[in-house]
């Protein structure tokens, strides 16, 4: 089974489903072992854990009932409107209904740098699933696993408030509208109403000053996902290997799940400049001091900083910095300023694990014809929570880069294609 150029190009909404962005097409979709495809349908339990986990662990701090230092750092840099609005009693056990994980595709597994819950992607995973489905593949998690997820999160309808900050994918949103069917719409976040109906948010609470209801959109507990923006800073993972918080993870979740989560999340830091003792180090770094990390040889700079959250540079790896892959000086003034802004713009470390190079089949923009790239891949499955509480898999977008790029993202010299099963 193979789709040629002419196939997908004909099936192409008008829209191109990016505003601005283009991508390279394949005849067939990225192939995950069976083992790969067990552990990528069965993660999203362990990762909806996780969050439940986090979010206990920010209310019971900013009540008093373990340290403060944790919800401190977490709203750094939030307004106070905000943080009232995610400890308020309405919005208790609102969780996000949806979550997408950036699984790097290594030699020993995946390592997972992100995990987010308002997700673009989710329109172009839809079409790639029809896409290889109705040409005979069998795509894991059905060819409409995520119009079903999503229809879960808001079985009555609902509208999603894409915001001019994410407009880039409002085409992609306004296609996966048309194909939820009749009681979803898009609507434009600058301008929306607070309303009962249900809403998936599609914006970013950074950018609540552009957003004319933000505060009354925030209060509603139909919104997907809800107001809790602790739970989208990427500190979670650093946290999760926090010496002072083992205690509190073993507490909070099973054994088994918390042994998953800690085998795809690289070990992390939270870039605090707080002076250490004379005797202490930072761990695994074996280092009293941050400057000392921006000292290190290239052979041990195989690190990453990116900033947390609440910032218009923490997705799209716009802020992302790779020790190895730059300069020492330029890596030391990196480390410099993360620490300089962690009161009110923490950052986060974590080690770097490199992507499994692969091979996988494109066409060539220009002439057509079909060639291999030798590339890396990051996996993001989208998973869904329903009103019971149950997470499922909806389906898996790979993004195969060059094997030459450090960062994987959409670009223009990517592939996307959805996952199948090796037979």
């Amino acid at each position: 089974m193979k789709l040629s150029l002419s196939d997908i190009q004909k099936a192409l909404p008008d829209s191109k489903l990016r505003d601005g962005a283009q991508w390279l097409f394949s005849p067939k979709p990225f192939v995950l072992s069976k083992k790969e495809a067990r552990k990528v349908s069965s993660l999203g339990h362990v990762l909806a854990n996780f969050q439940r986990a986090s979010d206990t662990l920010y209310q019971r701090s900013a009540m008093g009932r373990v340290p403060r230092w944790i919800s401190e750092v977490l709203d750094a840099g939030k307004p106070q409107w905000l943080i009232d609005q995610q400890r308020s009693e309405k919005l208790r056990d609102a969780l996000p209904g949806v979550i997408r994980p950036d699984l790097i595709l290594t030699e020993n597994g995946f390592a997972l740098t992100e995990l987010d819950s308002v997700p673009g992607g989710m329109g172009i995973t839809t079409w790639l699933s029809h896409l290889y489905a109705d040409a005979g593949f069998d795509i894991l998690g059905g060819r409409d696993g995520v119009t079903e997820g999503f229809k879960s999160l808001m079985p009555d309808g609902g509208r999603i408030l894409v915001s001019e900050e994410s407009a880039d994918y409002r085409p992609e949103m306004e296609w996966l509208a048309e194909q939820l069917g009749d009681g979803f719409r898009v609507e434009t976040a600058e301008t929306a109403e607070a309303t009962d109906e249900a809403s998936y948010r599609f914006f970013e609470w950074f950018d609540w000053e552009n957003i004319s209801a933000a505060k009354e959109l925030a209060a509603q507990a139909n919104l997907t996902t809800p107001c809790k923006p602790h739970l989208e800073e990427k500190l979670w993972l650093a946290l999760l290997w926090t010496p002072a918080l083992k205690w509190f993870w073993q507490e909070a979740m099973r054994g088994k799940h918390l042994e998953r989560v800690k085998e795809i999340v690289p070990f992390g830091w939270m870039m605090d400049p707080v002076e250490l003792p004379p005797h202490a180090a930072l761990p695994r770094l074996d280092v009293n001091q941050w400057s000392d990390v921006g000292e290190f040889s290239q052979k041990d700079r195989r690190l990453v900083v990116k900033i947390s959250g609440f910032s218009e540079l923490a997705w799209g790896s716009k802020s992302v910095k790779i020790g190895h892959d730059m300069p020492r000086d330029e890596w030391a003034a990196a480390i410099k300023h993360a620490t300089s802004e962690f009161d009110h713009q923490p950052w986060v470390m974590q080690q770097y694990h490199a992507g499994r190079v692969v091979e996988h089949p494109y066409f060539d923009q220009e002439t057509g014809e079909e060639k291999i790239m030798k590339g890396r891949v990051r996996l993001c499955p989208y998973y869904f929570t329903d009103k019971n509480g149950e997470t499922k898999l909806g389906g898996t977008l790979a993004t195969i880069v060059p094997a030459d790029k450090k960062k994987i993202h959409g670009m223009k010299d990517g592939i996307l294609v959805p996952c199948v099963i090796e037979e």
